[in-house]
């Protein structure tokens, strides 16, 4: 038993020291985008009319804008009058719009949502562009791969050879007094305690998103054989993945940009708001409705929130025959497969969201004691090769 520690021990600090950069890397990220939502909310310098008029519907906000490049992909409506509509514009940019005018409220806060667009690109690519960003990805994935080691012969590592209260209390509490090697080795062990398992999650859902392997053993897990790649088989023009990424929430409006490949045929927005009215009341308890622009005869697809957070579990994606005004199909979270569910889930997991503000806390702060675990786990590595080292040389010089 003490070899095999003693193994896992050497293996654990090698790991650590190859790919702690990248780690803290991932961790001090993962902190700076805790609260991305609620922070680019709360600095949308917009400001809207006091919805006398009335709400326009999405036939008279799009109209004005069809002649632009990029064309307009789709437009997210709030029930609550005091928030404006999103105009979105691909992946390339959003812009507000007074719900009852339709005038332009501009784009908002574009330093605070540059700066979280350039801290999404350091957690997922390093910050690397065109080509390099699979050198990036790469790197970023292999880094998680081993930050999931880390948390696991971490765990291992930590149990005490004597379960005393002395020892569980240096391993599980804050020491004040301590200094030098002593702190740092009671900060890695306490910080390691109190965040491994929201750290296991984490890394978990975190390799599960960037690597097709894992996705396929999720789903093979459960019984179901995985979708095919997106690339080969990706979802029909003018739908969007069930559940997707922040899908028609109120987050929906800075991430979820992606929007369906419109044919060159002119956009026909008739109907729009006829079916509109029909999938408002099929939701009455509708809190965020993103409508896609037209693409030919197809129907088209509303995302229906019921909650401002965009959680999937409370989302409905509706499609609309405009011809007709009918539903033509209407599923949520409950209606995929299990292996769906938990493929979905696992990003809002990643970011603690699916526990809501308290859950994005424990995210933030777990994502805040990585960093202290990479600090102490290189201080203790510098203090075992270096120091010793540097006293072994004073004490032969000495003699």
């Amino acid at each position: 038993m003490r070899i095999l520690k003693k193994t896992i021990f050497w293996a654990h600090l090698v790991a650590g020291l190859t790919a702690g950069l990248v780690i803290l890397v991932l961790a001090v990220t993962g902190v700076l985008m805790s609260y991305e939502r609620q922070i680019i909310e709360w600095t949308n310098d917009v400001t809207v009319s006091d919805g006398s008029g009335g709400a326009l519907g999405p036939e008279a906000l799009l109209r004005p804008h069809l002649s632009a490049k990029p064309a307009p992909t789709a437009v997210l409506l709030q029930r609550d009058p005091e928030k404006p509509v999103a105009l979105q514009f691909g992946r390339t940019k959003t812009v507000y719009l007074d719900p009852s005018t339709g005038e332009s409220l501009g784009e908002g806060n574009q330093n605070v949502r540059g700066f979280f667009k350039w801290v999404l690109s350091l957690h997922r690519w390093l910050a690397m562009s065109g080509d390099s960003q699979k050198v990036g990805k790469g790197v970023i994935g292999a880094a998680n791969l081993v930050f999931l080691f880390l948390v696991i012969s971490g765990i291992w590592l930590w149990f005490p050879r004597r379960w005393t209260r002395s020892n569980l209390r240096a391993i599980t509490m804050l020491q004040g007094r301590l200094k030098g090697r002593a702190r740092d080795w009671n900060w890695h062990n306490v910080f390691g305690f109190w965040a491994c398992l929201p750290l296991f999650f984490i890394v978990i859902t975190g390799t599960i998103m960037a690597y097709p392997w894992a996705t396929g053993l999720l789903y093979r897990m459960v019984g179901e054989n995985p979708p095919p790649p997106r690339e080969k088989a990706g979802p029909p023009a003018g739908a969007r993945p069930m559940g997707g990424e922040k899908a028609g929430g109120a987050a929906g409006m800075e991430r979820n940009r992606g929007g369906a490949e419109h044919s060159h045929e002119p956009v026909n927005l008739a109907g729009l708001d006829a079916g509109l009215t029909v999938v408002k009341e099929a939701n009455p308890a509708w809190e965020t409705i993103r409508v896609e622009v037209p693409s030919g005869k197809k129907p088209v697809v509303y995302n229906v929130s019921f909650s401002h957070r965009g959680r999937p579990d409370l989302a409905q994606q509706v499609s609309v025959d405009l011809r007709s005004a009918t539903v033509v199909k209407s599923e949520g979270l409950a209606d995929q497969t299990l292996g769906r569910k938990l493929r979905v889930w696992s990003r809002w997991v990643h970011t603690g969201e699916a526990g809501g503000w308290l859950g994005q806390a424990v995210a933030g702060l777990s994502a805040a004691a990585a960093a202290v675990l990479v600090w102490t786990g290189f201080a203790l590595s510098f203090r075992r090769f270096f120091k010793r080292r540097r006293i072994k040389l004073a004490t032969n010089s000495e003699a």
